[in-house]
């Protein structure tokens, strides 16, 4: 019995060492399986074939290796106009606002207007109910009439008092308090007046009109509702949109120059895009300037005024704002798509003769973007990669193409043998690159 459990303890031990033998082969096949597989497909591939391309997963295509053209994209370099722009983020501001309030009490009988009209200075909006003020008017001129016939007797008066005291009939004292009299009447004429023009102004006031040119909001008071002097709910906004002004910030890095030819008289042009700064809504000219630099932001304010002939600009929007401080009338332009950013600085693929990429560091100017200035590296005329930039080395060898796919011919000097390609003629190709370009690869049946 003691042999049989010592052998059956021997057996046991014996699987589970051959069990963990199994499972560590099969994490290592795991492990490795990748590579074995992109070697068995790359074996044919020459040694100096990148990591890329031999990490490529079946079925793509592989690139950069010896003998093989990489497929790119070119554009040409060109001179060209170049405006240069400081861009800041803005706040359209009207020129002006209105409230419009009532400044009668009284009860609004009727509303002239429609939400959103256009409307110019001295057009009917509303009208609070004038009878009242009628009345008063009335009651003022009845009192102005009656204060006026009790002058004219008292003149009468005093020319009679004036002839007996010149006669010497009457007392000096009352010659005197009749003239005093008719001044008095003088006086209280005046008022009666004032109380006439007064009443006729409140009259004329329970007529409620636009004060200036502009666009209505919202209504925010409807028929029959009882308004009082100057009350705090307003019937209704209008803000003038033609012309409207835009106010914006730029930091005192950038001043100088704006500075220079805003103090010459120079029209400097503003642009007012939307916040996805993709449509252009409308574009002036820059207005004033503010007289400080904010402490707090080191900024200064600007304000741009525009004509608003669309109305696409309203107050209280924010826009991205583009202020023109320079236009390069020569400038070297290059699309910002094949500008590249490395350790080596800013540089790009140039095509040469040779239907090669040639690795060129610029020194750049300004950019809007699409397009940028370059200052040294480049020469007008020569081609830019603008696409397949992440499969190119210096002096790796490429194959122009255009939308469609369709290769390019680009021209070949006689005398340059093709890279790579030892007793072939220098325009030919591998055989194998028509079928590494991924837009001519064909399905498989």
């Amino acid at each position: 019995m003691s042999e049989l459990k010592v052998s059956s303890t021997r057996s046991g031990r014996r699987w589970i060492l051959v069990g963990l033998v199994v499972a560590g082969l099969v994490v290592l096949l795991w492990w490795f399986w990748p590579t074995i597989i992109s070697k068995l497909q790359g074996g044919g591939a020459s040694a100096g074939a990148s990591s890329d391309s031999l990490n490529a997963p079946p079925g793509r295509p592989r690139f950069g290796g010896a003998g093989e053209s990489t497929p790119v994209r070119v554009a040409t370099v060109q001179r060209g106009r170049f405006d240069v722009f400081n861009k800041a983020l803005g706040t359209v501001t009207p020129l002006k606002t209105v409230n419009v309030r009532s400044r009668v009490a009284g009860e609004i009988v009727e509303l002239r207007f429609q939400e959103g009209q256009k409307v110019n200075a001295g057009d009917l909006l509303a009208v609070v109910d004038p009878r009242s003020y009628k009345i008063a008017l009335n009651q003022a001129r009845g009192t102005l009439m009656q204060n006026r016939a009790l002058l004219k007797n008292s003149e009468l008066d005093l020319q009679r008092y004036q002839t007996l005291y010149d006669e010497d009939s009457v007392a000096r004292q009352i010659l005197d308090t009749q003239r005093a009299d008719v001044n008095q009447y003088k006086g209280l004429i005046a008022t009666n007046e004032a109380a006439v023009e007064d009443a006729q102004l409140n009259l004329e006031y329970t007529q409620i009109k636009a004060p200036i040119d502009g666009r209505l909001g919202l209504r925010q008071l409807d028929l029959g509702n009882i308004v009082t002097a100057n009350d705090t709910t307003t019937i209704v906004v209008i803000t003038q949109t033609q012309p409207i002004t835009i106010a914006f910030t730029l930091p005192e890095a950038d001043l100088v120059p704006v500075l220079t030819r805003f103090r010459k008289g120079e029209k400097l042009l503003v642009q007012a895009w939307d916040r996805s700064d993709r449509q252009q809504l409308a574009e002036g000219v820059l207005q004033s300037l503010d007289n400080q630099i904010d402490l707090t932001t080191g900024t200064l304010k600007l304000k741009a005024q525009f004509d608003n002939q669309d109305e696409l600009l309203l107050p209280n929007q924010f826009v991205n704002v583009r202020l023109r401080v320079e236009t390069m009338a020569d400038a070297l332009l290059v699309p910002s798509a094949a500008v590249q950013y490395g350790t080596r600085g800013t540089f790009v693929y140039v095509v040469n003769d040779r239907n090669t990429a040639e690795l060129r560091v610029l020194e750049l100017g300004p950019t809007n973007g699409v397009q940028t200035v370059v200052k040294n590296g480049l020469v007008q005329g020569e081609k830019v990669v603008l696409e397949g930039t992440d499969r190119l080395r210096d002096g790796a060898k490429v194959e122009v193409v255009g939308a469609d796919g369709e290769v390019l011919n680009v021209p070949v000097k006689e005398n340059a043998p093709a890279a790579g390609a030892e007793g072939r003629s220098a325009g030919e190709r591998p055989a194998g690159n028509r079928a590494q370009h991924p837009a001519r690869e064909r399905p498989a049946q």
